[in-house]
């Protein structure tokens, strides 16, 4: 049997901690350097529990200071606003995840814009429809810079999380750039979402950094209407965005 890492015995430890109020609202984690001694760790075992809380929107992860406690129960964890599959279950559905298409290309302009690369460089693109509990719900298409992509690569085909998989590779998204708007579906679209082409959808642009801001990602991701909504909560402590689950309205015809 496989022990689990250090770093995440550790980190949930932290979040029992957290979520039983032993630091409150507002409140400070000890330093790196006394959680290193309180489990007789190194600082950089202690920074990926952190990086794990941090991922659950529990703490700041502001370099050189102490962490702090964002709150005992987040509006929704930032590990689930990054990773479909996290998000499906935690509203009850069983997630799905298909490539449709994957392979090399050369970056485009955009590409290489978002994922910060050289001129010449490849990218790995990767059309993939997301489905909750068996019913389409998001075609999602995203180009990983080629270091990334020869992991992605490797997938099967049916893969239900790459977030997930990743981190367990040590590949940790720590921030993320939401654009959304409307987007009209095109002929992939409609034929894989069951929609009719110029029917109205939902887009995220996306763009995932690791820790040192190092591109990971950069993703289009169109919702189906009534699948999702997105909400933004302001505060003097972060600015986290949620994904919610919206209900279909079955209206009788009668």
């Amino acid at each position: 049997m496989t022990r689990e890492p250090r770093y995440r015995q550790i980190a949930e430890e932290l979040r029992h901690a957290i979520t039983e109020h032993a630091y409150g609202p507002g409140g400070k984690l000890p330093s790196e350097g006394a959680l290193a001694e309180r489990y007789e760790v190194s600082r950089g075992t202690i920074r990926q529990a952190l990086m794990l809380l941090r991922h659950d929107g529990l703490v700041t992860s502001r370099r050189g200071t102490r962490r702090v406690v964002l709150d005992d129960a987040p509006v929704q964890e930032f590990a689930q606003m990054q990773s479909f599959a996290r998000w499906a279950r935690s509203i009850g559905e069983t997630p799905e995840g298909r490539v449709i298409r994957q392979g090399w290309h050369s970056a485009d302009p955009d590409e290489r814009r978002q994922l910060r690369i050289d001129a010449d460089a490849r990218v790995l693109r990767v059309v993939r429809l997301r489905l909750l509990s068996g019913r389409p719900a998001m075609l999602e298409r995203t180009a990983y810079p080629e270091a990334l992509g020869a992991i992605v690569e490797t997938l099967p085909a049916d893969t239900v999380s790459v977030t997930e998989f990743l981190e367990q590779a040590g590949v940790f998204v720590a921030d993320a750039e939401h654009t959304i708007d409307l987007a009209r579906a095109d002929p992939q679209d409609a034929a894989l979402l069951g929609c009719a082409v110029e029917d109205p959808l939902l887009r995220e642009r996306r763009r995932s950094t690791d820790p040192a801001g190092v591109p990971l990602e950069w993703s289009e991701d169109r919702y189906l209407p009534g699948s999702v909504a997105f909400v933004v909560h302001n505060s003097l402590a972060s600015t986290p965005m949620t994904r919610q689950h919206m209900v279909p309205v079955v209206r009788d015809s009668g």
